[in-house]
């Protein structure tokens, strides 16, 4: 057996114990109903590569209809999901395996097709920068103050499906950073402006989520992923989320989720500041939360390195797509048996449907190798 530290389990702040320091990172499948309820499909998909890792995050699901980002995105916005969801976290908790429910608003990154018509919502009425996006129109403070119920109804929901703890997904432009951006948030009144009124809303979700966990009767989790940086001016700076990583170290969350193209990777404004991003964070970062990395890890050997620069955690993504068993080939030894390149003729075997397929070759063109001559196979 193999003596890896990402292997080793880790207690959380709230005295869970995941089983080893190994999550799968939460990454659209695209593949629920167009309702937002769970398919088989997906059961499958997440049920295949449960078992192994610590943490199953799953992709972000909408707390509320406005937070719909794109489709074939899950919704954790109604009860009558819960059947759904209470399938989908069974089909996690395999083997030790914690279910994390990712939930979100896509707010501005969203488009009037994709809400059936209704204008996208932000902070502010600024458009993002990338292609086709449509101003959105400013949340009123009711509607701020709703949203904010909404995500504590959502974890409530996950609570009743079963599921082990939420993450909050501040991060890739998504509404809770949208708040926090001097890009996105324009306002004048106590939600936007100041660094400390930008970080109000994020803040207020935590808090309105943290106090359903602790109503919830048994040890539950909760998370926070954020993007460290925006290349947009004005932007996120390194400055602003160290400013909020310093509030977040005073709420009861269980772990902090940095996103990142390359775990290891520099700011991507300052180029000529060569330390690596999450080390700046760990800085700040108080000594009982643990730090979550992703960002490109695919070997072991590239997840050892990490945990010894003292990462708690080690999230993949792309990789435990084309090897489902990635966390039990590595305690067994058996690394020369992990899969790094993806063929099109596993698709049935790796649960894989024709719109993640679609997605991969899309959005990773570079980053997800497929060894299979696509123009070979029908995948619409």
């Amino acid at each position: 057996m193999s003596q890896y530290t990402f292997l080793k389990p880790y207690t959380l702040r709230n005295g869970v114990t995941v089983k080893n320091r190994i999550a799968m990172s939460p990454m659209t499948e695209q593949s629920s109903f167009e309702d937002g309820s769970i398919t088989s499909d997906e059961i499958a998909y997440y049920h295949l590569r449960a078992g192994g890792v610590g943490l199953l995050i799953t992709g972000c699901a909408n707390v509320n209809d406005l937070g719909k980002g794109f489709e074939g995105e899950l919704s954790v916005a109604h009860e009558s999901m819960l059947p759904g969801l209470s399938r989908l976290a069974n089909a996690i908790k395999v083997n030790g395996t914690k279910a994390i429910l990712q939930i979100f608003s896509a707010g501005r990154m969203s488009h009037s097709s994709i809400l059936r018509g209704k204008q996208p919502v932000s902070a502010s009425a600024v458009a993002a920068v990338r292609p086709d996006a449509e101003t959105p129109r400013s949340l009123s403070e009711d509607e701020i103050e709703q949203t904010i119920t909404d995500f504590a109804k959502a974890t409530q929901l996950a609570i009743d499906a079963g599921f082990d703890g939420v993450e909050l997904h501040g991060a890739n432009t998504y509404l809770l950073q949208q708040f926090f951006s001097p890009h996105s948030n324009r306002r004048t009144d106590r939600w936007g402006g100041s660094l400390e009124n930008r970080m109000r809303f994020p803040l207020a979700v935590v808090d309105a989520c943290a106090k359903v966990v602790s109503q919830a009767g048994r040890p539950f989790i909760l998370g926070y992923r954020i993007s460290p940086e925006e290349i947009e001016k004005p932007g996120i700076r390194l400055s602003d989320t160290l400013a909020l990583v310093k509030q977040l170290n005073q709420k009861p969350i269980d772990y902090l989720h940095v996103s990142l193209a390359d775990a290891w990777g520099t700011s991507i404004v300052d180029q000529t500041d060569k330390q690596p991003v999450f080390e700046k964070i760990q800085a700040v970062l108080a000594a009982d939360l643990p730090l979550m990395v992703v960002g490109h890890l695919a070997t072991p050997a590239q997840v050892e390195k990490l945990m010894n620069a003292n990462v708690d955690f080690a999230a993949l993504g792309r990789e435990l797509i084309r090897e489902p068993k990635w966390v039990q080939k590595a305690a067994a030894g058996d690394e020369k048996a992990i899969r790094y390149t993806f063929s099109l003729q596993d698709l049935d075997e790796l649960k894989v449907t024709p719109p993640l397929l679609h997605f991969l070759r899309t959005a990773f063109k570079k980053g997800f190798p497929i060894s299979t001559d696509t123009r070979q196979i029908n995948i619409d």
